[in-house]
């Protein structure tokens, strides 16, 4: 389990009841070890979402045990919850998800604002990420000033800000061009050695796969292959 820090076993997710249940997942196993990136491949409804919702502790599974970071989400509160995705979990979403009245550096430190930390210490670590994803000149320009590719690499920076354990990126490149998603997935890869997190992203654009340490398909709410 040390070098674990993922573990998924036989969990089920269903939406609705009857026979209008939508069956998300069915009796999916899954094992992240720590330091990997993990990509998830799969058509729209595959069931790559409601998986990495359920890992970050955004919904709870109908059976089925998820064990993060040695933690047991079922045994864990909504506030145990809250701090775990605070502080061990980073997200990144295809949508960015970037305040737009706040400059890039105001961005990547909202994090570090509601954790409490000294404005000395958020000020470093968000120049540093900054130049992390290769923004550094971009620190004051608001997300609306902007390419997507760099509207991505700064939620990436933000989604980085608390050191978390575990990256979850759900089709991080999914609103940008082929070129920029490339450099976008090339930037996780790079993360995932130089902040020595853990990364699970969902992907159904297939030339990013080959810069995965892994690759599991989801078909039907199940994985086919390991």
């Amino acid at each position: 389990m040390a070098d674990t820090m993922v573990r998924v076993e036989n969990v089920h997710r269903s939406y609705g009841t009857g026979a209008a249940a939508v069956h998300a997942l069915r009796g999916v196993d899954l094992e992240v070890p720590r330091g990997e990136l993990v990509a998830l491949k799969g058509r729209s409804g595959a069931g790559k979402t409601t998986l990495l919702n359920l890992v970050g502790g955004l919904d709870e599974p109908d059976r089925g045990r998820i064990t993060v970071d040695g933690l047991d989400l079922s045994e864990l509160d909504e506030d145990k919850l809250l701090r775990l995705r605070r502080d061990r979990i980073g997200f990144v979403f295809q949508s960015f998800g970037l305040i737009p009245i706040l400059t890039a550096a105001e961005n990547v430190g909202v994090p570090l604002r509601l954790r409490g930390a000294d404005p000395r210490e958020r000020e470093e670590r968000v120049e540093l990420l900054l130049s992390l994803v290769g923004l550094a000149d971009h620190a004051r320009q608001r997300p609306g000033e902007l390419s997507g590719g760099q509207q991505q690499r700064v939620a990436i920076a933000r989604a980085l800000a608390n050191n978390p354990a575990l990256l979850i990126a759900d089709e991080p490149t999914g609103q940008l061009d082929a070129e920029t998603g490339l450099a976008v997935m090339e930037l996780l890869r790079a993360v995932v050695r130089t902040e020595h997190v853990t990364a699970l992203v969902a992907t159904h654009d297939t030339t990013l796969l080959d810069l995965a340490d892994r690759v599991l398909e989801l078909r039907d709410g199940e994985i086919l292959a390991a």
